[in-house]
């Protein structure tokens, strides 16, 4: 099909914050594309194909090439496409201080998540106080900024901005509340849900949390 050989499509599941960042990016840059919504429990032999070593969403296919892998999708949509307006700053040190936040995100807050809904009693008091220190790290680093790169919506808040769909899941797991911890953070989540790339592309809190109570009753998690 000649929309496989020059398009864009993006092999995704809909409430993944990972698929989310490519959203956010390709809005971000007004780029049109064919979203495919996989089923994670019965991988199409086009996910496959396309992500052999991880088998994971979500994938960009440019023209038919594959794309993994979200942080390298998102700076591949900005140097592929390098029409403003850019995810990543011009200046070096300040593309390495973005680089250095949204890794952060992935080697930090995900993982600590995940723990936070599936562990009990101990465990997850240690994943509760190892996230509030996460979020108040990442309100440190925003301080009284904008945007994490300043004035300009970015790379970093590209990679963060679709788990602030998941702060009330954590909120009610772990019994704390992100604005009491982290003012800062809240204000700029809500400065990021008031662009048009964020807001249509990130599902409301409340589906997120059925979601991962869903998940945990399917696997027996309670």
């Amino acid at each position: 099909m000649a929309g496989e050989k020059k398009g864009l499509q993006l092999l995704d599941f809909w409430v993944s914050p990972f698929g989310q960042r490519c959203r956010i990016a390709l809005a971000e840059k007004g780029l049109p594309y064919e979203y495919l919504e996989q089923d994670l429990r019965n991988k199409s032999e086009l996910l496959r194909r396309s992500n052999p070593v991880h088998k994971k969403i979500p994938v960009l296919l440019h023209g038919g090439r594959p794309v993994c892998e979200s942080l390298i999708i998102v700076q591949y949509i900005d140097e592929a496409f390098p029409a403003e307006p850019g995810l990543l700053p011009a200046d070096p040190y300040a593309r390495a201080q973005a680089r250095f936040w949204a890794d952060y995100v992935d080697k930090k807050l995900y993982d600590c998540g995940t723990r936070l809904l599936k562990l009990k009693g101990e465990p997850q008091q240690q994943a509760r106080a190892e996230m509030l220190e996460i979020l108040r790290t990442l309100d440190g680093a925003l301080g009284d900024g904008k945007f994490f790169g300043g004035e300009a919506f970015g790379f970093a808040d590209v990679a963060l901005a679709p788990f602030t769909a998941w702060f009330l899941t954590y909120e009610r797991h772990g019994e704390f509340s992100v604005e009491k911890e982290c003012p800062r953070l809240v204000a700029w989540a809500k400065r990021c849900g008031e662009r048009e790339s964020v807001a249509k592309n990130l599902p409301p809190p409340e589906k997120v949390y059925e979601f991962v109570a869903g998940m945990k009753k399917r696997f027996g998690i309670e």
